[in-house]
C-alpha cells in the first residue's frame, strides 16, 4: 500500500504532466521505459520469423518492427505518421496476405477489440504470426488504473487480461506459441522513483511472475480442418508394415482354431 501511495504523490509532480495520445505518454520517463523493454522483445522475437509483408498497427512513432527481416514493413494507424492511413478495423489488405502483424497497445484503446481481431485473423495467411504487447491489469500498472486519480493516456484504456486475450486468440482460430511479461517496476511517473526500484525487475520473474505491467503473446493463424500430407515414402512405409502384419494375424487365428 505505500507503493501505490508513492505512486500517487509523484504522479501528482510536474514529471507527469497529462499525455493526450499514447504516443506522447510514450516519450515520458516512464513511456520511454516501457517503449526500451518492448523494443528489447520485439527485436529478438522477430529475429527467426520470415515473410515477405509486415504490420504494426498502432504507434507508429514506435518503429517495432524496425529489426524485422521482412522486405515490406508498414505502419497502419488513423493518423500521421503511419504510412497506411486507415482504420485498422476494416484493413485494406486482401485476405490472406500478411505474413506477421505487431499490435502494441491496440486492443487497450479501442471500443471493439473483437472486430479488431477478426480483421487481423481475416489479413493474416495461414501459419502467419502476430505479436501483441499489453498492459496487465493483474500488476502495479493495474492497480494505478483502478485506482489512481489520472485519467489520462494510458490509464484510461481498457486493459485486458491476459487470460481473456488468450480465449479469444483461441475462438478465432489463433494457437499460442509464446509470450513473456515485463515491466516489474512500480510505475513511478518521477525518473529518480523508478530506479530506486529497478531491482524489482530481476526479482519479478522469480517472486511474483503473473504481475509484470507489460505482457508479450505470440499467436499462430492456423486453419481448422487442415490435413497434414505426408511424402509418398513414408505412405509405402506404411502399407509395408501393414502387409507384414496381416499373415502373422492370420496365423494367430489358425493357432487359436
Amino acid at each position: 500500500m505505500g507503493i501505490i501511495a508513492g505512486m500517487a504523490e509523484t504522479s501528482a509532480g510536474p514529471a507527469s504532466t497529462p499525455a493526450g495520445t499514447l504516443a506522447d505518454w510514450f516519450a515520458t520517463p516512464l513511456g520511454r521505459y516501457c517503449c526500451a523493454r518492448e523494443q528489447t522483445y520485439f527485436d529478438s522475437t522477430l529475429a527467426d520469423i520470415f515473410g515477405f509483408h509486415a504490420l504494426q498497427i498502432g504507434l507508429p512513432e514506435c518503429p517495432f518492427l524496425l529489426s524485422s527481416r521482412i522486405t515490406t514493413r508498414l505502419t497502419v494507424d488513423l493518423e500521421d505518421p503511419a504510412q497506411v492511413l486507415a482504420d485498422p478495423h476494416w484493413l485494406p489488405f486482401p485476405e490472406n496476405s500478411i505474413d506477421l502483424i505487431v499490435l502494441p497497445h491496440a486492443l487497450e484503446f479501442t471500443d471493439e477489440p473483437h472486430q479488431l481481431l477478426r480483421e487481423v485473423y481475416r489479413v493474416i495467411r495461414p501459419e502467419g504470426q502476430v505479436l501483441i504487447a499489453g498492459f496487465n491489469p493483474f500488476s502495479l500498472f493495474g492497480v494505478k488504473r483502478y485506482f489512481g486519480r489520472e485519467q489520462s493516456m494510458p490509464w484510461n484504456g481498457n486493459f485486458v487480461a491476459l487470460y481473456r486475450l488468450k480465449d479469444w486468440l483461441s475462438l478465432l482460430g489463433f494457437e499460442v506459441t509464446g509470450g513473456r511479461l515485463d515491466a516489474y517496476v512500480p510505475p513511478f511517473a518521477q525518473e529518480k522513483w523508478r530506479r530506486r526500484f529497478e531491482f524489482f525487475e530481476q526479482a519479478g520473474d522469480r517472486w511474483w511472475p503473473i504481475a509484470g505491467g507489460i505482457y508479450f503473446l505470440r499467436a499462430t493463424k492456423r486453419l481448422l480442418g487442415m490435413r497434414v500430407i505426408t511424402p509418398a515414402w513414408s505412405r509405402r512405409v506404411r502399407k509395408k508394415a501393414l502387409a507384414q502384419v496381416a499373415p502373422h494375424a492370420r496365423e494367430c487365428a489358425e493357432v487359436a482354431e
